[in-house]
């Protein structure tokens, strides 16, 4: 992400107000602004862990760091806050929740993150440690890692195969040094890089097969995402050209980059969903993802944008077993004169308590979200949702394929008793077999009431 306020084209604006397209292309979080997306694959499951932009944001407005995952990478599921400022007391607490990574190493996982501290207008790197992908991350040193410097952040880390851990960030200038075992202190001096050619900030170093790469945030503004190659950890680093190439939609990025169950997947962000919103250029991004394929000799082709390349879902939900209400492909609002939605309007959000742990909530009339590849194979006769806070007329349409197409059930949610207790609801289903896109729409009493909370649901063969 750019720290700079830059002055935004007036092509940007023009770009940013045609609808979506609405193709796997789009942003893959609705439910909140998203950036620096920093995906790691543990155990058959991307965990994808995102700084945050606040919904009022106009700047950068950014105080915790969250955690999302997929095993499709069609369905995202919202895993909650797992670090914030106040994970290091040291840190200044009014904003400044900047790019993260994570890594795992004998059983614990480690996140790096930039922040400031008071008295110092540098940033440092702090780290965090859990035993959990999922969190919660605690500070070990109570400290930051690395001390204030120029362009200290956007930390990415990697360890290589003969066990040495490598930290890099920086922007407009790299720096690395060398990770002990403990991934919370560090060895020798702090060192700069030459300059990569078209470098500007948000490194992602890793290493496949016998190549190094560094791939990076191009030169601001307009960002796009540029990489360079090594046959070692510290270089020298050759620039190989763009991944993306600068674009006008984006004054900003921040590549991620893993391989997962055979497919080779950048991960950036966009302003896709602000620009749904307004004209206006304000600092809330969005994330997204794209398939691609390396090169024979290991480079990356140039894919151009978000717009010309895409993530298929790869395989099907399983909605026998418990899914998570929070378990989303995408979310919006249908328009209240028919039922057709807008290209991408604000709709449900996600909340979470000790108790709970993380649920569907802001659910209003006319909101909905897509479940993809639902796989219900030979039939199923019932639909169970778990809900609480009803409202009288509260319902769930059961919709296959589009938002006005076939309904194969009616869950009428009610008035529940008592706002804290969850209840089961059922309803019948009908011709709900073969694997479809899921709708649910959410249907009230036509005005903005707050229907009711959504923990998850299932069905039953």
């Amino acid at each position: 992400m750019i720290r700079l306020f830059p002055i935004v084209a007036a092509s940007l604006a023009l770009t940013a107000v045609a609808p979506l397209a609405h193709a796997q292309s789009d942003p893959i979080i609705q439910t909140r602004f998203t950036a620096d997306p920093a995906p790691f694959v543990h155990d058959g499951t991307v965990y994808l862990y995102t700084s945050h932009d606040e919904d009022d944001a106009e700047g950068f407005k950014m105080l915790d760091w969250r955690l999302y995952s997929s095993t499709d990478m069609a369905n995202w599921t919202d895993r909650g806050v797992v670090a914030s400022l106040k994970t290091f007391s040291w840190a200044n607490q009014n904003n400044d929740a900047w790019a993260p990574q994570v890594i795992e190493r004998g059983g614990k996982f480690y996140l790096y993150a930039p922040v400031t501290v008071p008295g110092s207008p540098r940033n440092v790197i702090g780290v965090a440690v859990s035993d959990k992908p999922e969190g919660p991350f605690k500070d070990p040193l109570g400290k930051p890692l690395i001390e204030p410097g120029e362009g200290y952040f956007d930390p990415t880390v990697w360890i290589d195969d003969d066990g040495q851990a490598y930290l890099y960030w920086g922007n407009p200038d790299l720096w690395y040094v060398k990770l002990n075992k403990d991934m919370v202190s560090y060895s020798g001096p702090i060192t700069k890089m030459p300059r990569i050619l078209d470098y500007q900030e948000g490194p992602w170093f890793y290493k496949r097969k016998d190549h190094y790469y560094m791939a990076f945030a191009s030169t601001c503004c307009s960002e796009g995402i540029g990489y360079a190659m090594s046959d070692k950890p510290t270089g020298p680093w050759t620039y190989k050209g763009p991944i993306m190439a600068h674009d006008p939609r984006s004054t900003g990025n921040h590549p991620g980059i893993i391989e997962y169950k055979g497919g080779s997947y950048l991960f950036g962000f966009n302003y896709e969903l602000n620009f749904a919103m307004t004209p206006i250029h304000h600092e809330r991004r969005s994330v997204t993802v794209a398939k691609f394929d390396y090169n024979a000799d290991g480079t990356i082709p140039n894919l151009h944008w978000w717009d010309r390349t895409s993530a298929p879902q790869i395989e099907p939900l399983n909605p026998y077993k418990r899914v998570e209400a929070e378990t989303i492909a995408w979310t919006s609002r249908l328009k209240r004169d028919r039922d057709r939605p807008y290209p991408w309007a604000p709709g449900v959000t996600t909340a979470g308590d000790a108790e709970s742990g993380i649920y569907l909530t802001r659910i209003k009339d006319r909101s909905y979200i897509k479940v993809a590849g639902v796989d219900f194979g030979k039939g199923a006769s019932r639909f169970m949702a778990n809900v609480r806070n009803g409202t009288p007329g509260a319902k769930i349409e059961l919709r296959f394929d589009r938002p006005n197409g076939p309904l194969i059930g009616t869950v009428d949610v009610g008035e529940t008793r008592g706002s804290d207790a969850w209840q089961q609801r059922t309803a019948a289903l009908t011709g709900a077999n073969g694997v479809h896109d899921l709708f649910l729409i959410f249907r009230g009493r036509g005005n903005d009431e707050l229907l009711f909370d959504f923990d998850h649901w299932r069905v039953t063969p």
